[in-house]
């Protein structure tokens, strides 16, 4: 059952005018920017699928459950479907900038939601970042999301290791400093500057292939570790590297993966 007493409660301070922020959040081409491909039909009672990967077992379909722009919307799973729900809040500023809570419910109880629950709290935390400089830096604009990730065998801490090793990047990266990927053990290139980074992931703020942000992480779910080189690309020439680069990114991290038993 869901635990209505547990919820995952973040909010973060954004550029933009309210309308501007609402179409970060609220529509299809606005999510798919920073977080995951979204379509979304405008309106409470229609429907949102949010894809996660290339198999149909990817993508997830759920309902605009409250439509009240600019200020709040709702995501869950449609009416009487228990799960997960996503309440996001808008809130002007003085000086052109907006509050942005989220409110994430529907936990159950046990180990595996306990488990989900710390995951999905780190994450969001990072995509809310993500969120943020999509608002500071390409407000108006539309990313081409490019999301290749792969499970490889090892704890966290051992993949997170080998991954930084892979990629010629440092295990521990300091904001400001510059980072490249170039010519490392046949991975593609992406260069730019550390945002910010935190335990087995980094925030970079991208200028080649293209302008944009890339986010590397790894992510504990059990005896492997999920891998991920995620970049939302700008731009005509963002989308002619995203083409090129991402069949590059899914072959170099399935390489390296691990199948799960059945």
């Amino acid at each position: 059952m869901p635990d209505d007493k547990r919820a995952i409660e973040l909010e973060v301070e954004v550029a933009g005018t309210p309308e501007e922020v609402w179409q970060a959040i609220a529509t299809g081409p606005g999510i798919s920017s920073w977080y995951v491909p979204h379509t979304v039909e405008q309106h409470e009672g229609g429907t949102a699928t949010a894809s996660f990967g290339p198999g149909p077992e990817m993508q997830v379909t759920g309902r605009v459950a409250a439509w009240d722009p600019p200020r709040r919307i709702v995501f869950d799973g449609g009416e009487g479907v228990p799960g997960l729900a996503f309440e996001w809040l808008v809130e002007a500023r003085d000086g052109g900038s907006c509050i942005v809570r989220l409110v994430n419910t529907g936990f159950g109880d046990g180990a595996p939601w306990d488990d989900q629950y710390d995951q999905m709290h780190e994450g969001w935390k990072v995509f809310l970042r993500n969120l943020q400089l999509h608002l500071r830096y390409f407000r108006g604009r539309t990313a081409t999301p490019l999301l290749p990730m792969a499970m490889w065998a090892g704890t966290r801490e051992e993949v997170w290791q080998r991954l930084t090793t892979e990629l010629g990047l440092p295990a521990e990266p300091i904001a400001g400093e510059r980072l490249s990927t170039a010519g490392r053990d046949g991975a593609p290139q992406v260069a730019g500057t550390v945002v910010e980074s935190g335990p087995a992931w980094v925030v970079m703020l991208l200028d080649d292939p293209a302008p944009g942000v890339c986010l590397v992480m790894a992510e504990s779910t059990g005896p492997a570790t999920g891998v991920s080189v995620w970049s939302y690309l700008y731009g005509e020439e963002g989308a002619a590297a995203a083409a090129e680069d991402g069949p590059r990114w899914w072959s170099w991290l399935t390489e390296r993966a691990v199948q799960q038993p059945a």
